[in-house]
């Protein structure tokens, strides 16, 4: 080959190379801002059983549960790159030593991450500089129908929330048709719904009319409760928790998932 063609090559050939080099290593993605995740899988660490690790995008700013802690920090995003604030704002309890360990791993790949790809708007992965996965995420569902709670705590009225009382139950239980229903305490109600995205409302509820004695201070629960319920405005659900919230941001009732049987 003469010196003229194999130069010709040689050119020809770097213009390859820098053309796939340009290729950047996500396609363009959606955006992140109002979406929220649970975490599916952390490659290269076992997941802790019943922990629950979540992130929501929202203002700007990713949030959620590392399995053990709340957490905060700002995030901003470049088509598929992604970046966090390496200093954000933490809960500060301890767990067990498996717990921590999952926490601390989590929110390592979490702030270590330079990109991100959706796939089929059900899973997040959270990529490295050199396009490995460091985390994979599942959509969080919004929707509370077909869904069935256990009430932690409610709005007493008096500017507190307070825990179920010991040996009672207070249930919820949300279906297609826009019903919900479930026991206060004593007595069984039910009622309507009417979600659109986080906003959520709640008819008058109508409740049978037991008398309940025991345990003491059962039918003041009951009557806090339902009135707590009409209160709300907006629902955020993580994981296996739900926060309903009044119109101006206070908690009005706190749930956790009902167990399957």
């Amino acid at each position: 080959m003469s010196r003229s063609r194999l130069a010709i090559a040689s050119m020809a050939f770097v213009v390859v190379l820098s053309a796939c080099a340009a290729v950047p290593p996500t396609a363009e993605q959606p955006g992140l801002e109002g979406t929220a995740w649970v975490l599916a899988e952390l490659p290269g660490h076992a997941r802790v059983p019943g922990s629950s690790v979540t992130l929501r995008f929202e203002d700007g700013r990713a949030s959620g549960s590392d399995g053990c802690n709340r957490f905060g920090l700002a995030y901003s995003t470049t088509g598929s790159k992604l970046e966090f604030q390496p200093s954000g704002i933490s809960t500060q309890m301890a767990c067990g030593p498996e717990l921590m360990q999952q926490a601390s791993a989590f929110m390592a790949n979490v702030t270590g991450a330079q990109a991100y790809r959706v796939e089929a708007g059900q899973q997040l992965q959270l990529l490295g500089a050199d396009g490995a996965v460091l985390a994979r995420l599942v959509a969080q569902p919004e929707g509370l129908a077909g869904t069935a709670w256990l009430v932690t705590g409610y709005n007493n009225g008096r500017q507190a929330v307070v825990s179920v009382l010991n040996d009672t139950e207070l249930t919820m239980e949300f279906s297609a048709d826009g019903k919900v229903a479930g026991s206060a305490g004593c007595n069984r109600y039910v009622g309507s719904f009417k979600q659109d995205g986080k906003a959520l409302s709640f008819s008058p509820a109508a409740a049978t009319r037991r008398m309940c004695i025991e345990p003491e201070g059962v039918m003041q629960q009951e009557q806090q409760f339902l009135k707590a319920l009409e209160t709300v405005a907006t629902a955020r659900q993580e994981a296996d928790r739900v926060e309903m919230r009044t119109a101006d941001g206070a908690l009005a009732i706190s749930l956790g998932r009902q167990p399957t049987e």
